[in-house]
């Protein structure tokens, strides 16, 4: 086996160089200021959880998940999402709470990917969980609550996609017969690849009714009217009962006033196969696919022996960074004061004094600086504390332009 180079990291992994990480922190900040405004308490929950229990409860594929062994034997993961650890949490340590229960975190997961895939092994996640509350009004609240979040982190550009499990599951099982086959095409959809969901439909032995009821889920997107349509395709009772949940979704949708931000897709399908109810998810024109989403989960919690209905979303902090089009130049340290030996204690003063006003400030020795001028650079104000009081020319402070 070849050794990594020593500057290699493993597959999926990424640094995160000061720019980006001060533009993360500072979206981060905002939506946790706005979700708390919301009344959402914020938890943490271990990197590292039993595989018996999150491992398996999360829905992510056995081969996405970072396993080792503890000192006893025991399969740890890393944690591959953060719902199932607040299901978790919710069942057992929070069981004696009122409910509804509102939650919220911020922290990383890890999913293991192919080497060739290119995607981010770990990545930061910002989401609520409302725990409790099976009411369309609980549904809605998370998605005006995600809404609210992007704009104030400064996105403009978006629409949210509201879907129904519920409603794609039984179209597909009810016209193809089995879940086997479902479960292909609902894999088709969750890829988006209508062109291979359109040529397996016509392959198969369907009649031209049913055929025109598969073609016609696809273009089961837009505006609210889109329920309307969907009636047409549906014959059993679990399907119209998807449809209702929905219209009592929109209701409450146009309560937030929200009808320019949203639309219905009907043909989306999640990652996480524990969505049980409403799906959405939220697209940026600046990228290709979800910075963010979530939906209903009323049988996760089943899984901890602790059945209760919940709703929430997650949001991708490095997707929405990306989404925002910020660059590095967006952030500087205000202050920079370089000193030499005779002046240090006049330039910790000074520095001081900047600080407790609220600027950053870096205070530098002369003799630490390879180039004075390429240094100098860096910050919007630059003061030169060099020689004895008074004889650097100016006072000691030189602005760059």
């Amino acid at each position: 086996m070849t050794k990594p180079f020593m500057f290699e990291k493993p597959v999926g992994m990424r640094d995160t160089l000061p720019e980006l990480y001060s533009l993360k922190q500072q979206v981060r900040s905002t939506i946790a200021t706005e979700v708390a405004k919301w009344g959402y308490a914020p938890i943490e929950t271990p990197t590292l959880e039993f595989y018996d229990t999150i491992g398996t409860a999360s829905a992510t594929s056995d081969t996405q998940l970072f396993k080792l062994l503890d000192q006893q034997g025991n399969t740890l993961v890393l944690r591959p999402d953060m719902t199932a650890p607040i299901a978790r949490i919710a069942a057992s340590t929070l069981k004696g709470t009122e409910r509804p229960a509102r939650l919220t975190y911020d922290a990383s997961v890890f999913r293991a990917q192919q080497r060739e895939g290119g995607k981010p092994a770990e990545f930061e996640q910002v989401g609520v969980e409302l725990i409790g509350d099976p009411t369309a009004s609980a549904d809605g609240e998370v998605i005006a609550l995600m809404i609210a979040a992007l704009k104030k982190a400064g996105l403009s550009n978006f629409k949210v996609a509201i879907g129904h499990i519920g409603f794609v599951n039984t179209l597909l099982t009810e016209i193809l017969g089995n879940e086997e086959r479902a479960g292909t095409f609902r894999r088709y959809l969750y890829e988006k690849n209508y062109v291979g969901f359109k040529r397996d439909v016509d392959q198969l032995p369907l009649s031209s009714i049913d055929r025109r009821r598969l073609h016609s889920l696809l273009s089961l997107r837009g505006g609210f009217g889109i329920l309307n349509e969907a009636e047409a395709l549906i014959e059993t009772e679990v399907g119209r009962k998807s449809l209702a949940d929905l219209y009592k979704l929109v209701d409450v949708l146009k309560a937030y006033d929200l009808e320019d931000s949203v639309i219905i897709d009907l043909n989306l399908v999640m990652h996480m196969s524990y969505y049980t109810g409403m799906v959405f998810e939220a697209y940026s024109d600046e990228l290709g696919f979800p910075l963010g989403g979530g939906g209903r989960y009323d049988e996760l919690l089943s899984k901890f022996h602790r059945p209760e209905p919940a709703t929430g979303f997650a949001v991708r902090l490095d997707l929405l960074t990306e989404a925002l089009g910020k660059s590095k130049e967006d952030v500087t340290i205000s202050n920079a004061i370089i000193y030499s030996n005779e002046r240090r204690k006049e330039a910790m003063k000074t520095a001081d004094t900047l600080r407790n006003e609220g600027q950053s400030v870096v205070m530098q020795d002369v003799m630490g600086i390879r180039d004075l001028d390429a240094y100098s650079k860096q910050f919007d104000d630059v003061h030169y504390l060099i020689g004895k009081n008074g004889t650097n020319g100016g006072g000691g402070v030189d602005r760059n332009e």
